[in-house]
């Protein structure tokens, strides 16, 4: 992928869209939308890491109910013939083919690697990468197989929803959510894992979310982790020039 000087590349993660009520929910899906009407103007191509809704599942006729704004914009913006690229979270992981149907976005569900103007990416979610975490790892396999998803969609959509949206919310072992406190460079686990792909082949920046939280760590020459915040606290995301990355907060009027 090769970058105009006139555009850039956008990545933004962990909107959680539906967290912890509608009525806040469709305040922060407003701003996330406005910020897409400030991409749009010169971006090249838009990344989304993941967890753009707190709970997804896609049965065979049915989607999750509401977030009618952000998806008409996605719509929109991608018939302008900007590309969308969809990673997974571990919120959303239940998605399966509605966004690529209905929305020409392609959904990945593991990190992927890209070659922007010379410069290489790996780029993905975050969720299970590196070390520790073994409960939330170990509940990702019963959840992504395949027969887990098919024994779940017996639900009625009713049920199934309303359950979907208990566990994301109030069980912190299956949602895999982390406190979101900064561990330290040595400590932050994404990190770790970076470097550890590091040993193998050479990155430029490795993108994720997940943490909530954002930073920007060297990790290794001329390699650097990036993790871009969230939508809920810090309304940060990251934007390449072609050049380098750097990390914005979208401000509010």
């Amino acid at each position: 992928m090769t970058i105009p000087s006139n555009k850039k590349i956008y990545f933004a993660s962990d909107q959680h869209l539906g967290l912890p009520n509608h009525k806040d929910s469709l305040v922060r899906e407003k701003i996330f939308i406005k910020w897409l009407d400030t991409v749009k103007q010169d971006a090249e191509a838009i990344f989304l890491l993941g967890d753009l809704f707190d709970f997804w599942f896609e049965y065979k006729k049915v989607v999750p109910k509401g977030f009618i704004r952000v998806l008409g914009k996605l719509a929109e913006i991608r018939d302008s013939g900007i590309p969308i690229y969809f990673f997974v979270g571990n919120h959303d992981l239940w998605m399966d083919d509605y966004f690529e149907k209905e929305l020409v976005i392609p959904v990945y569900h593991k990190p992927k690697e890209y070659i922007i103007n010379n410069k290489t990416f790996l780029i993905g979610h975050g969720d299970g990468l590196g070390p520790g975490d073994k409960g939330y790892k170990r509940m990702k396999k019963v959840f992504t197989n395949p027969v887990s998803k098919w024994l779940y969609r017996w639900l009625h959509p009713d049920i199934g929803m309303r359950l979907g949206v208990y566990l994301s919310t109030k069980n912190k072992m299956i949602s895999g959510d982390e406190d979101a406190k900064f561990l330290g460079e040595e400590n932050e686990w994404l990190a770790q894992y970076c470097k550890r792909k590091l040993e193998t082949k050479h990155y430029d920046y490795f993108i994720f979310g997940h943490r909530h939280l954002p930073m920007e760590i060297e990790v290794g020459d001329n390699s650097k982790y990036i993790n871009l915040g969230d939508w809920i606290n810090h309304l940060t995301y990251g934007v390449f020039d072609g050049d380098t990355i750097e990390l914005k907060k979208h401000i509010t009027e």
